[in-house]
This record gives C-alpha cells, structure tokens and sequence, in this order.
C-alpha cells in the first residue's frame, strides 16, 4: 500500500508514462514543484488534485484512496489505536456509539434550543467535529461514517443512535416551523457525561459550536460543499477522513510547516 500521496502520483505518472517535464506541464506548475509533491515536501492544492483527475482519467477520491474499501461496523467500545500495524491513518474507523452519543447530547445541551438548529445543522455539526479533530489530532473523536448527499454529509449511525436514544428517554423530537421551512428538532431530556471527554475533544467541540451553530441550514450546507472532503467524493459514497489533510487554508484547522 503507498503510504503518502507522493508516492501515488509519481506511481501514477510513471504507469502512463510520463516524465515529471510533462506531468507539471499537464496540471499547469513548474517540474521543481511537482518533484518537492511526489517527495512529500510540499501540500497539493485542490485545484493541482483535480487537474491530475483529469489527467489520469481517474477520480480525486482514486487519488487520495486507491485502495479504500472499508468495512461498515458498529461496535460500543472505547477508542483503540488507530495506528495497528504500520504508521497509516486509518480511513474508516469502528464507531463508537456511546461517545456518538455524548457528543450529540453535548450539542444538544449547548445550542439544541436555538431555533435554526434542527436535524441538517446537527448533520454539519457532527461532520465538522468529526473531521477537524481528525485533521488537528490525527485521532478519532466519533468516527462517525459520513456519506455525501445532496444537502452535505450526513452522518449515516445518526438514525440508529437517535431512535435508541429517544426509546431511552435520553431526547425527544419535535417537528415545528423555522420561516417556511418544517424543521426537525432534537432537545435533551438529560445532560451529558463530562468525564468521557479530553480537554482537546471539549476545545474542539466548542470552536465548532461556535463557529457554525448560528448558520442557516442552507449557509451551512453550502459551506461544506467547499470543503475538500465533499469535493473528493463521489455522490452516495462515504467520505473518506484521509482527505482532511489536502483541504484549503480557509478550512483547515491546523498549522503545517
């Protein structure tokens, strides 16, 4: 398995062919740039990702995942080490429903009330805790499995987890009207459980409270359809975490050297 982009696309560009003269030409940047990518030392922006998509005939997601086919599983359990065997980010961890759980009730405590918060912007949410604490800590806080549709990701263990949770009296669901709009709401019937969290994963979760809790539910889907995660997968497929390491400045929630 390769390990690093680099080695992808160079592995790409020899297997068509190609000198690194006329790849950097083909994605419109100079050989001296191209050769500092396939060596790792220096980030691809979208716009070279996808000039190389065209180039090879193959998806982004291709790119970025050529051998990504992960294994659906739902399991309560603490989090394990991600690292297993080698030094690979894993792409699609095991879930763990108990912290889902947490994390939503968390949300709900926190911002449930507000009256644009319903179903969709919990959607965003959950997606945004998910994926940036993944790029910044290159840990799972969730793990939730994350399909793109048409309004953005939506968090495909949310159904499951709701309903137990509401046959547990742990939340209710309402439906009432946000302008024009039926909206589905989800408010808590208890509070969360502190102590699972790390300090990170409670910095984290707030920032993106606060950053994205006082969108629309259309702002908020238009705004992650930008984010290189959606961009990089095809319609109906899961999201693949891997991707949070080849966003754009405006989204990226770490520092790089």
């Amino acid at each position: 398995m390769i390990e690093r982009l680099g080695g992808r696309i160079e592995q790409l560009r020899k297997k068509h062919g190609l000198s690194q003269e006329e790849l950097s030409i083909a994605i419109g940047i100079n050989r001296v740039s191209l050769s500092k990518i396939e060596n790792n030392e220096r980030k691809i922006t979208v716009t070279e990702l996808q000039s190389l998509s065209k180039t090879f005939n193959i998806s982004v997601d291709e790119i970025l995942n050529p051998e990504l086919k992960p294994k659906i599983s739902i399991k309560l359990e603490t989090k394990k080490n991600l690292r297993k065997h080698s030094d690979i980010r894993i792409s699609i961890p095991e879930k763990n429903m108990g912290k889902f759980e947490q994390v939503l009730l968390y949300i709900l405590n926190k911002v449930g009330s507000k009256p644009n918060v319903g179903e969709t912007i919990i959607y965003k949410l959950l997606y945004f805790i998910d994926f940036d604490f993944y790029e910044k800590y290159e840990e799972q806080l969730i793990g939730a499995t994350y399909q793109k549709n048409t309004h953005g990701p939506t968090p495909k263990e949310f159904i499951t987890i709701v309903e137990r949770m509401i046959e547990e009296k742990k939340i209710i669901q309402i439906k009432h009207k946000y302008f024009r709009y039926e909206q589905k709401k989800y408010l808590p019937l208890e509070k969360y459980d502190l102590s699972i969290f790390t300090a990170n994963e409670i910095e984290l979760i707030d920032e993106v409270l606060l950053k994205y809790s006082d969108k629309s539910a259309k702002e908020l889907s238009e705004y992650s359809h930008s984010d290189v995660p959606w961009l990089s997968t095809k319609a109906g497929e899961d999201i693949n975490y891997e991707s949070v390491f080849y966003r754009t400045p405006e989204y990226s929630v770490r520092k790089y050297e």
